[in-house]
């Protein structure tokens, strides 16, 4: 029978926004393979269910050798689709029949096609390999894949076998070849990949209301990388770096580094699961993200100054053009498979990762550790290590210690609110040194 949906619907007038929930009657209890709520206690949150094991084959096609890093990409083969010479890059603009400009997400999406970032990707999905994605977390051959990277139009005139030139501004960054042009089923891609349809999570807010209602598959040819505030080295530049005998722990996050996250990726180090001597590579995503996250110019130069306030042989650096989509467990999927990418061997899960809370009621939409869960489940398939994070706390007698060790030795611990951080920040107020860094600080105030 046909599946009745009510959209999300919005009407922008005096500060209006009338919501009317998706109802996926039939569909819901048809496709609930992905997602159960047995045995959660948060009615919000959702238990995310593993897709189906299977053989895929080591290596793919790709015109790039391999990187002389201790971690393989996924799917054996790194991808570059970067033209080389001016010659090859006029070629392929003369191609082109029509232009179009990037939205910042597609912009994200398009430099880490081409760079080798969602290796083994070589285009934007198809409609298989999105239905594959969405409804099994795997590409058709069964390589474990997070979250669909989909070309978005609202065209009607954009046909299968168009070449069009991809810009950013007057920048040329692409070509894409079409080969396919598909109405997607937005409900239930917001339903698998993020454990809910409500609006009220960002990132089914993102694909209700910003995305175009036509998805195009389509292999892309690289030209330029985009120019930005904050230089993103590729996956194969990032590799040169590393060290091919020693273990590389990727740490993922979209906000300034305070005092706790540092101890934390800095202590993981020293977890059992980790080699010796080995490294961590810090990698914020500084590309779109939450509307009330702090901008990913301001984020770089705050990770900028601690850089080089806390200069660390064993701590590298790098920036990922990435656009958040606050997926929770998928997305821990989707980070772990891009560090692996740049040659990252381990991955801190921290509690709670790429959560989103309701815009109307404030609750969570996922349980504190289903992305440790779901990394856990999916280690092997990956072929990534995940290092569960430390829940620090600050102490006044030993600074900061595990939760469970300054409860159990009676220790006082001290606190503060991210909301009373953000008012002091905006007041003017000192910020304790014990919680924020004063260079991050000083950076916060500058760009306020």
């Amino acid at each position: 029978p046909p599946l009745l949906f009510d959209y999300y619907f919005y009407i922008l007038g005096n500060s209006i926004l009338i919501k009317m929930k998706f109802a996926a009657a039939a569909l819901l209890v048809a496709s609930a393979t992905a997602f159960s709520t047995s045995g959660v206690t948060n009615t919000r949150s959702v238990a995310f269910a593993g897709p189906k094991v299977s053989t895929v084959p080591a290596f793919r096609q790709s015109n790039f050798a391999l990187e002389a890093a201790k971690q393989a990409p996924h799917g054996g083969t790194l991808v570059d689709l970067i033209l080389k010479t001016d010659e090859e890059k006029e070629a392929a603009i003369a191609k082109c029949t029509s232009e179009l400009q990037l939205t910042p997400r597609q912009l994200c999406d398009v430099e880490l096609i081409m760079n080798g970032g969602f290796s083994p990707l070589t285009g934007f999905m198809d409609e298989a390999t999105y239905s594959s994605v969405v409804e099994n977390m795997e590409l058709p051959d069964g390589l474990i894949f997070g979250l669909p990277v989909v070309f978005d139009t609202d065209s009607e005139d954009l046909s299968p076998g168009d070449t069009v030139l991809l810009k950013d501004g007057d920048r040329p960054i692409a070509t894409v070849e079409f080969t396919d042009k598909f109405t997607p089923n937005k409900p239930l891609e917001c339903l698998k990949c993020y454990g809910t349809s409500e609006i009220e999570h960002p990132g089914a807010l993102m694909v209700a209301t910003e995305r175009g209602k036509y998805y195009m598959g389509g292999k892309i040819t690289g030209l330029n990388l985009p120019i930005r505030d904050f230089p993103c080295k590729t996956p194969a530049e990032v590799r040169e770096t590393l060290p091919d005998d020693k273990d590389v722990v990727a740490f993922q996050c979209r906000n300034p580094v305070h005092r706790a996250h540092y101890e934390l990726f800095t202590r993981a180090l020293d977890d059992p699961l980790v080699g010796e001597d080995g490294v961590v590579l810090v990698h914020p995503t500084c590309g779109p993200t939450q509307a009330d996250d702090i901008p990913g110019v301001v984020r770089y130069k705050t990770y900028e100054v601690l850089k080089e306030e806390t200069h660390n042989d064993r701590t590298r650096w790098e920036y990922l053009p990435y656009s958040m989509h606050m997926a929770g467990p998928r997305e821990a999927i989707q980070h772990m498979m891009i560090r692996k990418n740049f040659g990252c061997t381990h991955f801190i899960i921290g509690r709670d990762m790429a959560g989103s809370k309701s815009s109307v009621t404030g609750e969570d939409f996922y349980g504190a550790y289903e992305a440790q869960e779901m990394a856990t489940a999916q280690k092997d398939r990956l072929g990534v290590t995940p290092v569960p994070s430390l829940n620090l706390v600050y102490t006044e007698e030993e600074g900061y210690v595990t939760a469970d060790e300054a409860k159990e030795r009676g220790l006082h611990e001290k606190k503060l609110s991210g909301t009373k951080f953000r008012q002091m920040l905006r007041g003017g107020e000192d910020i304790p040194e014990w919680f924020a860094f004063k260079s991050v600080v000083q950076v916060l105030r500058e760009n306020a």
